[in-house]
């Protein structure tokens, strides 16, 4: 009975590690989300992001049921690099449940021009994201997001 439970006792501990050690590596693949849009310039955080997300991952930032494509949304990142020289997201919370990862974020910058028809004359903004993810065979394969992006037109259109 002693080797009955001593065995299954082992079997168990095996399984919490390795799910420790998968969540851990779900975790670093959304991490790299945020890397590249940091670093939207960056062709090796791009690169980075695609290898990350499925072929077929899906944004869903509305009650649309648009979605945009993995490929749309690196050249829309890309576009920042320009726009918002300075942007950075950072990541200050992060939450695994399964395969489900929900990220509590920062943005933070600068435009250099006009920002969704609002000339902010070299404000900056700072706003909340909030972003669940689906992480399927070590991919992300769908992002659900919001931004307070009505917060940042009012911090960049106040005098």
């Amino acid at each position: 009975m002693r080797l009955f439970r001593s065995f299954f006792a082992a079997i168990a501990l095996a399984t919490i590690s390795l799910s420790g050690a998968a969540m851990a590596d779900d975790k670093q693949v959304v991490q790299t989300l945020y890397d590249f849009l940091s670093n939207p310039a960056s062709e090796e955080h791009a690169a980075a992001f695609e290898a990350a997300a499925s072929e077929d991952w899906a944004s869903l930032g509305d009650y649309s049921g648009k979605t945009k494509s993995r490929d749309a949304f690196v050249k829309q990142v890309g576009g920042f690099a320009k726009l918002i020289p300075d942007l950075n997201w950072s990541v200050e919370e992060m939450l695994q449940d399964g395969n489900q990862i929900a990220v509590r974020s920062r943005a933070t910058g600068t435009p250099s021009g006009p920002f969704f028809g609002v000339d902010g004359k070299g404000k900056s903004f700072d706003i909340l994201a909030i972003d669940i993810h689906t992480v399927e065979n070590g991919q992300i394969a769908r992002t659900f997001h919001v931004e307070d992006w009505a917060g940042a037109l009012r911090q960049l259109s106040s005098q």
